[in-house]
């Protein structure tokens, strides 16, 4: 199973962090599992590239575990209120995404968030 954590600070989605193997299928035929890193990937993308904002992330292909924050989104990280409104809102698509595969994905998938500060969030 993939578990899935969004991080919120004050309402504000502005990271997540992903663990384990969905075990839906092998691998290289797991099509849940090829569906959240795409999605994954966009998230990191979008941010770095066409919002031109920093986006810190870690990749442990071994483990599967990967985090992912982006300070932008936070007012005390950003001034600029269109970014930090772009930037968790793409976060919060993600999240809203997610929630509507576990209908058919229960059995592989766990969403769930947590109102944390990001400098906690950092550490875990």
């Amino acid at each position: 199973m993939t578990k899935i954590t969004f991080y919120k600070s004050g309402g504000v989605f502005y990271g997540f962090r992903e663990q384990g193997h969905t075990g839906y299928d092998i691998a290289g035929k797991d099509i849940l599992c090829a569906a959240i890193s795409a999605m994954t990937m966009l998230v990191i993308n979008a941010v770095e590239v066409s919002y031109a904002t920093r986006v810190d992330y870690n990749i442990d292909e071994e483990t599967t575990d990967i985090k992912v924050i982006v300070p932008s989104a936070l007012p005390e990280y950003e001034s600029d209120e269109k970014k930090r409104y772009a930037v968790s809102g793409l976060i919060a698509a993600y999240y809203y995404q997610l929630n509507d595969m576990l209908e058919d994905y229960y059995d592989y998938l766990e969403v769930d968030e947590t109102d944390v500060p990001l400098d906690t969030a950092t550490k875990l």
